[in-house]
């Protein structure tokens, strides 16, 4: 289970990859890349068919950022994230998150695994937005659910 050390060390970094962003302006994951870049996060979009997006370089692969980045944000469908972390893995990659809202998000169990193997530290199943400070109200029910289940992070 991931604890609040690993959400407060994935979130005290700086420059960050957000796989999964899209040119959809009202995307998720390009709506959460646009919140990262407002509060100055040096936040990466990847995108393997995107070659920029918001005026923005974008990469295909996580290894393919230089300079490297810190952590890699996983906002893709789970049918996607084996092959994520492995490219975290080639790339040195210490930090994932692996995206979650009220459904279970991106986190699997086998890439949950292949990333404690490799010495990667890994949230799962979570939102950032439960821990960024100002976040709207809209994302309180949420943080409410997970503490009800005994879900969210000590």
């Amino acid at each position: 289970m991931t604890t609040k050390k690993q959400v407060d060390d994935f979130l005290a970094l700086k420059r960050i990859a957000v796989v999964g962003v899209s040119r959809d302006p009202k995307g998720f994951g390009t709506v959460l890349w646009q919140e990262l870049r407002q509060r100055r996060y040096d936040a990466i979009p990847v995108n393997r068919q995107a070659t920029e997006i918001d005026g923005q370089p974008c990469f295909a692969k996580v290894q393919d950022i230089k300079p490297p980045v810190e952590g890699v944000l996983i906002m893709t469908p789970k049918a996607e994230t084996d092959g994520i972390v492995a490219d975290c893995a080639e790339a040195g990659i210490k930090h994932v998150w692996m995206y979650g809202g009220m459904a279970p998000g991106a986190a699997t169990k086998s890439a949950v695994a292949f990333c404690e193997e490799k010495g990667i530290d890994v949230v799962q199943g979570l939102c950032p937005y439960m821990f960024l400070p100002g976040t709207p109200a809209f994302h309180a029910p949420h943080r409410v659910w997970k503490k009800l289940t005994g879900s969210f992070p000590r």
